[in-house]
């Protein structure tokens, strides 16, 4: 009789192709064998009935502001929220002080993530005229889970608004390319036609229009195709858009957020003013309409975050001086699962966009799904559970969340890495064990 560390006994397990009841035993940190097992075939038994198993959720977007911002946030915090929401991997951008440009930019991150991760983690490489030509060199650096332009919404080095700049990047290289596609030529304008000395929150989804993100998201394929490089674009907003990218499935692959599925303009701003202000903008409900009819039809292969903290004092500035972005990798489970109980999506393909989606997009090895051999992580979810998100509730250094109040059906109950509990019942167990995230790319 086969002996096991761990069996995650008499819960409903989402396997590939099978969702129902499964017992998963783990040996050494991997699944060793889903079937069903006695109780003297381990020493530790965690009793899974009525709950979910889930692959381990893969947030593949956070801004975690470490170095150079950790009055917002750090490696250490984020990754706790990441543990107390159900997320058991983050992939952090590089849009840090000093920026992720360089071997030893990462080195840095990859030193502080070794001390402090919680959950397991990469870095996204910041593409840029400055480091094109060493891309196809840097990109297989350990650690690296791909390489991220910023077409706008970004400044230094990072912004590369030009197509020559986003095509030299995009020709130095293999690897996926994530990319923030809104046309920094056409906000410029805008900043100074429409917004001017205005200081009304709710212009921020008119200024940031959605022209922008539809010329930007059309220049990058174009730009794609030139360079024969698959890019993942990113937190995608626009009904167009979503129409554009669903006929270049071949060569992108497109992210969208669970604020622009839950939150719309104008309600959002009214409500929240600056704490709903994030780049691209939250907009009108038509165009939420239009990401999840694109959600369930398939065009949309990941959701993630985009957790970007501030202080609650930073956000309290005057518009347009407040800055962009919210927290949400500790929301992004919960928040998505009353979605699910909703009816707006099922749950298989909730766990497609956030564990199968993440593994194949970034080819993330040995993590995102329930398999013999693979990390044994997981998501372990009440269905049923009724919570309100609260703001005492978040890890996260910021110590708020843009769904402070909401009441959601579905909850985070267990996290488990590697064969490890981390989060149980709301409550963080152990020190940090996270470890790089490794990609067959690179292997």
């Amino acid at each position: 009789m086969s002996h096991f560390d761990l069996i995650l006994k008499k819960g409903i397990a989402v396997l590939p192709g099978y969702t129902g009841p499964a017992d998963i035993a783990v040996h050494n940190g991997k699944i060793a064998s889903i079937g069903y097992f006695d109780h003297g075939q381990s020493s530790e038994i965690i009793d899974c009935t009525g709950l979910h198993i889930l692959p381990g959720v893969i947030d593949t977007q956070v801004h975690f502001r470490d170095p150079g911002a950790d009055h917002k946030e750090t490696l250490s915090t984020g990754t706790k929220a990441a543990a107390a929401g159900g997320v058991t991997a983050i992939f952090d951008m590089p849009n840090t002080n000093p920026l992720t440009l360089t071997p030893d930019t990462l080195a840095d991150k990859m030193s502080r993530a070794q001390e402090s991760a919680f959950v397991d983690y990469a870095f996204y490489l910041g593409g840029s005229a400055s480091n094109a030509e060493q891309l196809a060199n840097w990109e297989n650096l350990p650690g690296v889970c791909g390489i991220k332009i910023f077409m706008g919404a970004s400044t230094g080095q990072l912004l590369s608004s030009s197509d020559e700049e986003i095509l030299a990047i995009l020709q130095h290289g293999k690897r996926v390319v994530a990319v923030h596609a809104e046309d920094e030529m056409i906000m410029n304008q805008n900043k100074i036609d429409i917004l001017g000395n205005q200081t009304d929150v709710r212009l921020h989804s008119k200024w940031r229009s959605s022209e922008s993100c539809i010329s930007a998201t059309n220049r990058l394929l174009t730009l794609a195709r030139a360079a024969k490089r698959r890019v993942h674009v990113l937190h995608i907003t626009t009904k167009e858009e979503m129409g554009i990218l669903s006929l270049h499935k071949d060569i992108a692959s497109v992210e969208v957020l669970p604020n622009h599925l839950t939150l719309h303009a104008p309600d959002c701003y009214e409500r929240l003013g600056s704490k709903a202000q994030q780049n691209p903008p939250i907009r009108e409900k038509e165009h939420q309409d239009a990401l999840w009819k694109a959600l369930n039809e398939g065009v949309v292969d990941i959701v993630g975050s985009d957790h970007a903290p501030h202080t609650l004092e930073e956000k309290s500035l005057p518009y347009p001086q407040s800055p962009s972005g919210t927290p949400g990798v500790q929301t992004l489970v919960p928040v998505m699962l009353n979605h699910v109980n909703e009816g707006r999506v099922t749950l298989e393909r909730f766990v497609d966009l956030v564990c199968y989606g993440p593994q194949r997009i970034h080819q993330i090895a040995n993590k995102g799904r329930i398999a013999r051999g693979y990390d044994a992580d997981f998501t372990i979810v009440d269905m049923k559970a009724k919570r309100t998100i609260t703001n005492t509730q978040q890890h996260s250094q910021s110590k708020w969340t843009p769904y402070d109040g909401m009441n959601v059906t579905g909850w985070p109950i267990i996290t488990i890495l590697r064969g490890n509990t981390i989060m149980r019942d709301d409550e963080l167990t152990g020190a940090p064990s996270g470890q790089t995230v490794r990609f067959r790319e690179a292997l």
